[in-house]
């Protein structure tokens, strides 16, 4: 039974390396086949003023909504319109302004036919994908890119995998292609993603450090530095000569290192200079990288070298960076 098992795992771990192989075989021949087509469509792309309207039935559906999604999340205007609620109605979602970037395996997907017909009706551009060049869809389409011939990885032709994978590297493929001839920014993408982690990531340091911040100048006495400590809460204090910049912070381990006659000196005998500072406009993520770093719980933010604020690192745990 034992040998039995590990035979089956064997067999498992096998059967998942072939469709991946497979899958990688058909994403070499479509990256290989990348042409004047490719660049055509991006060109038309650049060129609508409304949206794409992606549309596919069943996997191709499927697929069509996430290249839709990312479409809309880099910069290009999108939306998946469903080929059988667009015959009873949702076909006025679709504009003259737009393009519809239509997807089917076969090219021959009878729920696409109104779809095809009210973008020629209306003279809306249309870029068909499809496995077939002489199909009905890259016929009527004013741009066909075809998928090259690739085997499925079922084995059997009968399962949508190499080619639904294709399709969905093509979307990517295009995709970026996009967002990289608009100098598509991080800042950009959080305008449109600011839920979640990766949006928390984007967010800039302006947006969550705290304003009321702990700074004494260069002169004060040690007994005013540890009352701002205490009060303001970070565990730190800023230092700032006479024009208001800031040249040093003093720390918990700052005062360790002096405990011997710590209230004797001043703020300028104790502190650490020139220490880590951020900009408002740098990205929370870049922030909590330089945190994580130099093991620092706190950077103050600066601006032609003044303190304007202070992030801790627990405002990045708040705000779902880590």
């Amino acid at each position: 039974m034992k040998k039995k098992g590990l035979a089956r795992v064997a067999d498992f771990i096998g059967t998942g390396r072939r469709v991946i192989e497979t899958e990688i075989a058909g994403l070499q021949a479509l990256s290989a086949g990348l042409g004047d087509a490719f660049s055509r469509a991006v060109e038309m792309i650049l060129a609508v003023k409304g949206r794409v309207i992606v549309s596919g039935m069943g996997k191709s559906g499927h697929v069509g909504r996430k290249i839709a999604a990312t479409l809309a999340s880099t910069g290009t205007p999108a939306q998946f319109v469903h080929p059988a609620e667009a015959s009873h109605g949702d076909l006025g979602m679709v504009t003259a302004a737009d393009l519809a970037l239509v997807l089917s395996n076969s090219g021959e997907t009878p729920e696409l036919a109104d779809m095809i017909a009210h973008t020629r009706r209306f003279s809306i551009p249309l870029i068909g994908v499809a496995a077939r060049p002489g199909s009905t869809l890259m016929r009527q389409a004013d741009l066909a890119l075809a998928l090259p011939a690739a085997a499925e990885a079922c084995g059997n032709g009968i399962v949508p995998t190499t080619s639904t994978t294709m399709t969905l590297a093509l979307g990517d493929a295009l995709a970026i292609a996009l967002m990289e001839h608009r100098r598509f920014t991080p800042e950009h993408f959080r305008t449109f993603h600011p839920g979640g982690k990766l949006g928390a990531l984007l967010a800039k340091v302006g947006d969550l450090m705290h304003h009321a911040l702990p700074l004494v100048d260069l002169a004060a006495p040690m007994t005013e530095a540890l009352l701002v400590i205490s009060q303001k809460g970070y565990g730190v204090t800023g230092v700032t000569d006479a024009t208001g910049a800031l040249v040093g912070i003093i720390t918990d381990g700052d005062l360790r290192r002096h405990m011997q006659g710590l209230l004797d000196l001043d703020a300028a005998a104790v502190m650490t200079p020139a220490p880590r500072t951020i900009g408002p406009e740098a990205l929370a993520g870049a922030a909590l990288a330089q945190m994580q770093d130099r093991k620092i719980t706190c950077l103050f933010v600066v601006e032609d070298a003044r303190p304007c604020g202070i992030l801790h690192i627990h405002d990045c745990l708040r705000a779902g960076l880590v």
